[in-house]
C-alpha cells in the first residue's frame, strides 16, 4: 500500500513538475525574427542629366554622371550602420554568404550605395583586417542589366498596358484639376532650362528636380530663377506625377504590372523562411525612389512624398510564441529618428502571414507577359 501511495506521489510530482516546465517555457519563449528584406535608395549623387541652360556642366566631366558622392556615401554607410544596430543579434557579426544575399540595379550610384552600405553593415572583426590602413572588406552585390531589370528597375518601361492606363490617367478629371496649376509653371521651366515645352516628361522632371536639389546640398551656386518656391514647387509637381505613374488612377490594374512584381519577389522569399532548410537571413535590395514608391503603391502605404536619399523599407518576418508567423513593416525616411511602423490596410500592425498574403494577393500577377498586352 505504502508503494503504492509512494509510486502515485512520485507520479504526482513529475506530473507538477512538467506542469512548471511548459509554464516556465510559455512565459520565458520570445518571439523570433525569422528573415528580414529590405528596400533603399540610394544616396546623394551627382546629376545623371544637365539642363541646357545650367553653369555646372563641369561637375559631369570632373566627377561623372550620377557618381554617389561622399555624402551619398555617408548616408548609405549610416544606414548600414543602422542595420548592424538593428540586427545585431540577428546577423552574424561577420559577412556569411549563406545570410545576406544583396542586388542592385546596374546603375553606378545604387551598386555604389550597396556597397557603402554594407561597410557600414559589416565593420572588419580584428580577425578579418587583411591591410591595417584599409578597413573594408569585398562583399558580393549582384545585378543584371537595366535592359534586362525585370524586378527593380521601375517604371518598367515595356509594357504596353501600362502605357495605356498613363494615357487614361492623365485624361482624368481628377489629374487634369489637380495638374492645370503646373500649366504656367511648366512653360516657365521650358524658358529657363533650355528644353522644349514638349520634352518636359515625367522623366525628365524628375531628373531636374534632382539636379537642383544636388547643387543646392552641394553648395553651387542656382540660377537666379531657381528659387526656394520654385524648387519646392517641382518637387510638388513631381510627387503628382510619381503617383500618376503608380497610382491616382486604377491603382491595383498599375501594381500588378509595376510593384506588385518585386512585392511578390519578397513575399516568396518571406514564405520560404518559414522551412527549417532555409538559412538565408536577409535580402537587401539597393534601388530608386520609384521603385519604394512603387512598392508601397502596391501595399497602399504610400505617404504621397518623394522617398528621400537613404529612405528604407524594411520586412520583418517574426515566428510567435504559439508558432505562427507575423509580418511587420517599417519605413526610415528620417536618420535621426526611429522608422515609422507600416500597417497593411485591413491587418493590424503585426500582421498574420496568411492574412498578409490574402490581402496582396490581388496585386500579384502571375503571366506578367499577357498582362501587358493592350
Amino acid at each position: 500500500m505504502r508503494a503504492r501511495q509512494l509510486v502515485c506521489g512520485i507520479w504526482s510530482l513529475c506530473f507538477m513538475f512538467c506542469l512548471f516546465c511548459i509554464f516556465l517555457h510559455q512565459t520565458t519563449a520570445k518571439r523570433k525574427l525569422k528573415f528580414v528584406s529590405l528596400v533603399f535608395r540610394h544616396g546623394d549623387h551627382t546629376p545623371q542629366e544637365f539642363f541646357p541652360t545650367d553653369k555646372h556642366k563641369e561637375i559631369a566631366r570632373q566627377q561623372g554622371y550620377g557618381q554617389l558622392t561622399k555624402l551619398g556615401i555617408q548616408q548609405q554607410y549610416e544606414l548600414g550602420q543602422y542595420m548592424r544596430r538593428r540586427y545585431s543579434h540577428f546577423l552574424s557579426v561577420v559577412y556569411k554568404q549563406c545570410e545576406i544575399y544583396v542586388q542592385s540595379t546596374d546603375c553606378d550610384h545604387t551598386l555604389m550605395s550597396a556597397q557603402a552600405s554594407l561597410a557600414g553593415l559589416y565593420p572588419l572583426t580584428q580577425g578579418q583586417i587583411w591591410n591595417p590602413r584599409i578597413l573594408w572588406q569585398p562583399i558580393p552585390v549582384h545585378t543584371v542589366p537595366l535592359s534586362q531589370d525585370d524586378l527593380l528597375y521601375l517604371p518598367f518601361s515595356h509594357c504596353p498596358k501600362h502605357k495605356e492606363l498613363l494615357r487614361e490617367t492623365f485624361a482624368t478629371r481628377d489629374f487634369q484639376r489637380q495638374f492645370k496649376h503646373y500649366k504656367q509653371f511648366l512653360k516657365f521651366l521650358a524658358t529657363h532650362t533650355g528644353y522644349p515645352l514638349k520634352k518636359l516628361t515625367t522623366e525628365r522632371i524628375w531628373k531636374l528636380s534632382d539636379t537642383l536639389q544636388y547643387e543646392d546640398t552641394n553648395n553651387y551656386t542656382l540660377p537666379v530663377w531657381a528659387t526656394h518656391g520654385v524648387r519646392t514647387k517641382l518637387i510638388k509637381l513631381s510627387e503628382l506625377l510619381l503617383q500618376a505613374e503608380f497610382g491616382f488612377y486604377k491603382q491595383m490594374q498599375k501594381s500588378r504590372l509595376q510593384g506588385g512584381i518585386l512585392l511578390k519577389t519578397i513575399l516568396k522569399q518571406i514564405l520560404d523562411a518559414r522551412k527549417p532548410s532555409y538559412h538565408q537571413k536577409m535580402v537587401m535590395y539597393s534601388t530608386h525612389a520609384t521603385t519604394i514608391a512603387a512598392l508601397q503603391m502596391a501595399l497602399n502605404v504610400f505617404n504621397g512624398k518623394l522617398p528621400p536619399h537613404s529612405a528604407c523599407h524594411f520586412f520583418e518576418l517574426y515566428q510567435e510564441k504559439n508558432g505562427q508567423y507575423t509580418i511587420e513593416m517599417y519605413y526610415r525616411n528620417n536618420s535621426l529618428r526611429e522608422p515609422h511602423p507600416l500597417t497593411l490596410p485591413g491587418c493590424k500592425f503585426r500582421c498574420p502571414l496568411e492574412r498578409f498574403t490574402h490581402l496582396v494577393s490581388p496585386i500579384l500577377v502571375h503571366y506578367w507577359t499577357r498582362e501587358c498586352r493592350v
